[in-house]
């Protein structure tokens, strides 16, 4: 009797086990849809249009940090980039593709003010 009653315990709860474990998938799933895919998804959207925006005169940072300002687009996604603008050394230009750049930056105005 004694057996009977432990394997009716064990057989109990491994039942809510099994649910458990059943819920635990799609729970984990969705942490990591809102923690890693959607964020990163929200971040290459963001990217993409702005290497679609970007326009002749626009200063602009690339993924291996080097600043620069567009200079001309071609039509197959190059763009030529100016680095050095001939302020004591000659003026340095480089093609590298679209998909280098990592934002725009905002020209610093240098006016602060004091109080």
């Amino acid at each position: 009797m004694i057996t009977f009653l432990f394997a009716a315990e064990t057989s109990s709860s491994s039942n809510s086990g099994g649910l458990g474990s059943l819920l635990l998938f799609p729970v984990l799933f969705a942490a990591m849809y809102f923690l890693l895919i959607r964020p990163q998804r929200k971040r290459q959207k963001e990217t993409t249009e702005i290497q679609k925006s970007i326009a002749v005169g626009d200063e602009v940072v690339l993924n291996s940090g080097i600043l620069g300002f567009i200079s001309a687009i071609d039509d197959d996604g190059i763009v030529w980039l100016d680095i050095a603008d001939g302020h004591g050394a000659e003026r340095i230009e480089i093609r590298v593709t679209r998909g280098a750049i990592a934002r725009k930056t905002t020209p610093s105005t240098g006016s602060s003010e004091s109080k």
